[in-house]
């Protein structure tokens, strides 16, 4: 309801208790195939995830076009 436009992504607005409360009880109501972790820290050390789940990282250097934004806008 916050983030209309956000799609199938779940953002992850900060680490106090009654956000993780939050975050928690979300992905919980969430049906999913797997949830991706791609936060600075790994969420299943502070909440609950009963879903499959995997965290993933990344290094990234834009050197050109397409840019990031342009290979993730058909999947958004």
């Amino acid at each position: 309801e916050k983030y209309p436009d956000i799609g199938t992504l779940l953002p992850a607005m900060g680490y106090g208790e009654e956000q993780m409360r939050d975050l928690e009880a979300t992905v919980k109501q969430t049906e999913c195939d797997v949830v991706i972790i791609g936060t600075p820290i790994d969420l299943r050390r502070v909440i609950r995830i009963d879903q499959p789940s995997v965290r993933v990282t990344y290094d990234l250097q834009e050197i050109g076009s397409p840019n990031l934004v342009d290979v993730l806008k058909p999947f958004l």
